[in-house]
């Protein structure tokens, strides 16, 4: 499946074989900032954000996890509309508040939560803390102690294998996350021996990068039935059951959109058959996207500085590259490199008619953003764009490495461009 052309037909104009967003042209807003540069579409936002949330029943809450996109934009937009925040470390929790959110909405996961990260996330009222280990739940309960306050906690739970799925496990097998399934009663117990601590619920995230809505569905009735045999042992209804993220986007050739109506359907048949169930009446379900929410919105945008053949092979030098968008790169994860959708911005539409390697100007061989691609002829000075770079693209990158130019970010919304990061000479580390 060509899946430029999926997004091109969905959210994007054309004008001349050049790309517009919102009606603004590639081409001026390359002039504007200077490349390279990421550009995020509100629009999209909007629409993703509408879309699950039709798909969700109304006991279902929502809560952008922020390690996809920090951008404080993105954090007021989600604000704006309704959902909480979900953060793993102190420095997302004052992003949260500084972008106007209140502390009972969000939620801090994490395996490696400090004291002082405790300490100060609590002093403030966060929403929810995701105990991830008994000295944690002990950690919790001392500061609580000392700040003379109860302390909403919920358990991560790293489930039994036959949950798993997705691009990437996060359960099911020895790992840092969570409290293993098998520990449950002992764990549970140990919670309820602490007055400072009010126990809210579960957590349970099993995989990420999901496309397909079976799996998905088949991890939120393990945490269903997690959940009624937590609360069979507490006898008492539990607050929250959050199932995590692990919603994906399509990236590479193979993959298919996660079908959301399928999704709606199964959903809806899961809180029928619980809606009598005496341990979940007045549960709050709790989902925490980041990816799905934000990566369709952004295009990472490069020139075309130089063209080279070196042993038959074609090579197109952009002026950015892995350091500004690593996971492009294949160095973010993917056991073997492959592309994301690329497309030449100001010849869309156009044959294809050579097979070229995309690479930035890093002194690296691993700076690499696409291979044996097929494009149109390419000439210098064209605009190369990678889609789906929303997510775990500008933040998840090495900024610093060799001291290049800091790629700026602009947001189109209501078809108006604004700087929302600047570029800066380097990284500042």
């Amino acid at each position: 499946m060509d899946y430029v052309q999926v997004l091109l037909d969905q959210y994007f104009s054309i004008k001349d074989s050049e790309l517009c967003i919102q009606g603004l042209a590639i081409a001026d807003l390359a002039r504007q900032y200077g490349t390279p540069f990421f550009v995020y579409d509100e629009h999209i936002l909007e629409h993703t954000l509408g879309r699950l949330r039709k798909a969700l029943p109304s006991q279902f809450s929502v809560f952008y996890s922020i390690k996809a996109n920090p951008n404080p934009h993105f954090l007021q937009f989600f604000i704006r509309h309704g959902c909480g925040l979900e953060i793993a470390s102190l420095g997302e929790f004052h992003r949260a508040l500084d972008a106007g959110c209140a502390p009972e909405n969000i939620l801090f996961a994490g395996p490696g939560k400090t004291e002082a990260e405790l300490e100060a996330v609590l002093s403030k009222g966060i929403g929810e803390i995701h105990a991830e280990s008994a000295l944690e739940i002990k950690r919790i309960a001392a500061i609580a102690d000392r700040l003379n306050i109860r302390a909403h906690v919920a358990l991560r739970v790293n489930p039994t294998g036959e949950a798993q799925g997705g691009a990437m496990r996060m359960g099911g097998k020895p790992l840092a996350f969570g409290v293993d399934e098998e520990q449950l009663p002992e764990i549970i117990h140990y919670i309820l021996s602490f007055p400072q601590l009010e126990f809210q619920g579960i957590h349970l995230f099993a995989g990420t990068q999901i496309l397909d809505h079976a799996v998905l569905i088949n991890q939120y009735r393990k945490g269903l039935a997690i959940a009624k045999r937590v609360a069979e042992h507490t006898q008492r209804p539990l607050a929250t059951i959050d199932f995590g993220g692990g919603l994906g986007i399509p990236y590479f050739a193979h993959e298919q959109a996660l079908d959301l109506d399928a999704l709606h359907a199964e959903l809806h048949q899961l809180m029928d058959e619980i809606q009598h169930e005496p341990h979940l009446q007045g549960t709050r379900f709790l989902i925490e996207p980041g990816r799905y929410l934000a990566g369709e919105s952004g295009i990472y945008v490069a020139r075309v500085n130089d063209i080279k053949i070196s042993r038959g092979k074609k090579f197109l030098i952009l002026d950015g590259g892995m350091h500004h968008h690593l996971a492009a790169s294949g160095n973010l994860g993917q056991t073997i490199k492959r592309n994301y959708p690329i497309a030449v911005l100001n010849k869309l539409g156009q044959p294809n008619q050579e097979d070229v390697e995309v690479v930035g100007p890093l002194c690296t061989p691993l700076d690499t953003l696409g291979r044996s691609l097929q494009l149109p002829a390419v000439e210098v000075g064209d605009l190369i764009g990678i889609f789906q770079s929303g997510a775990y693209a500008r933040s998840a990158s090495p900024l610093g490495f060799l001291s290049q130019p800091t790629p700026p970010e602009v947001w189109i919304e209501q078809g108006v461009a604004q700087l929302i990061t600047q570029r800066a000479l380097y990284a500042t580390c």
